[in-house]
């Protein structure tokens, strides 16, 4: 049985129905402060070949609660999301940051020991790296983060890598670049408020309202003068969690994989491939660069494809698709 803390959110809830659909057993560990109850519901509904066996509602802040999920079932091993995730609010808020994602981790991690649970696959991220000294960026690029939810998640690498030198704790560390689309039947999706990543915020535009899409920066010395980054499927994301998971279960050492594409798009690129999937010319004001954004991120992903056999399948245009399917479902229900 594996646990998912965070799987109520967007890249938890469809590394749940991955893991399902490759036949595992769920429990999924999630306060519901950014997550979605329905999810858990649609997740729980899925005819598959694992299932959502139950959900608990809690805050890895809280010993306690997230202790009595391993006290009420025979954990084999965890997949942890449960973090804040927002750039901005971490160096506003430091101390948000800092308290949830890794005294948070501190407690999963000593409820696996006391529990005898010796797997974790890890939801890190490309901003571990910090500003890129090269592109693609593979995993022997230095780590430097130039945020505090980088640093956060940096120090639970380090965290993790202590934990397995002194109690053979293992860990697989998968820092991600940037996530996009949705659940190919738009079952889940992206769900955030407030919304920050770029695709869904293009599409927002599509439905009205005197949405306008805010385009940041168009001087930077790229192809267009827009940013350039790498866009990976949450799909294809997904799976790459239960290939991890597996080599674990096949006795892999700790590592630690990026995942993307090796492919870069402008936002410009992103913006006229969601133009083109909607059919709409979608409102755009051209705004004054955001601090601290690269010119360009890109990831190597050789290692992953190599040591997991994992290789992204999906491209640009179908995530585009998938996000402005579900979106135009979400629209129906918050509306």
């Amino acid at each position: 049985m594996i646990l998912v803390t965070g799987g109520a959110g967007y890249i938890g809830s469809h590394n749940v129905l991955a893991l399902i659909e490759a036949g595992y057993e769920v429990v999924i560990f999630d306060s519901l402060e950014i997550g979605h109850v329905e999810f858990v519901e649609t997740l729980k509904n899925i005819q598959a070949k694992g299932k959502v066996v139950d959900f608990i509602k809690g805050d890895l802040q809280n010993l306690s609660q997230i202790k009595s999920v391993f006290e009420k079932y025979k954990i084999d091993a965890v997949v942890h999301f449960a973090a804040y995730s927002q750039v901005a609010e971490s160096v506003k808020n430091p101390q948000k940051y800092y308290y949830n994602n890794v005294y948070g981790t501190l407690n999963l991690l000593n409820a696996m020991l006391e529990n005898d649970v010796k797997r974790i696959v890890f939801s890190s991220t490309a901003a571990t790296y910090g500003e890129p000294v090269y592109v693609p960026i593979d995993e022997k690029h230095p780590q430097t983060p130039i945020n505090t939810y980088g640093k956060t998640k940096l120090m639970i690498e380090s965290i993790m890598d202590d934990y397995d030198n002194a109690y053979g704790l293992k860990s697989v560390r998968l820092r991600y670049f940037n996530v996009a689309g949705a659940d190919s039947q738009s079952r889940i999706g992206e769900w955030h408020d407030p919304e920050t990543h770029l695709i869904p915020n293009i599409l927002k535009s599509t439905f009205g309202q005197g949405r306008v899409f805010q385009m940041f920066g168009d001087d930077y010395d790229t192809k267009d003068g827009t940013c350039v980054r790498d866009y990976i499927n949450v799909e294809d994301l997904a799976l790459a969690h239960v290939l991890a998971l597996k080599y674990l279960e096949n006795g892999g050492e700790t590592n630690y994989f990026n995942l993307g594409t090796q492919n870069g798009n402008s936002v410009k690129e992103v913006f006229s491939c969601c133009e083109k999937v909607t059919g709409q010319n979608i409102p755009v004001e051209i705004c004054p660069r955001r601090q601290g954004d690269p010119a360009v991120l890109i990831a190597d992903n050789n290692k992953a494809q190599d040591v997991l056999n994992w290789m992204p399948q999906k491209s640009l245009e179908e995530s585009v698709c998938s996000s402005y399917n579900w979106e135009s479902k979400l629209e129906k229900i918050i509306n």
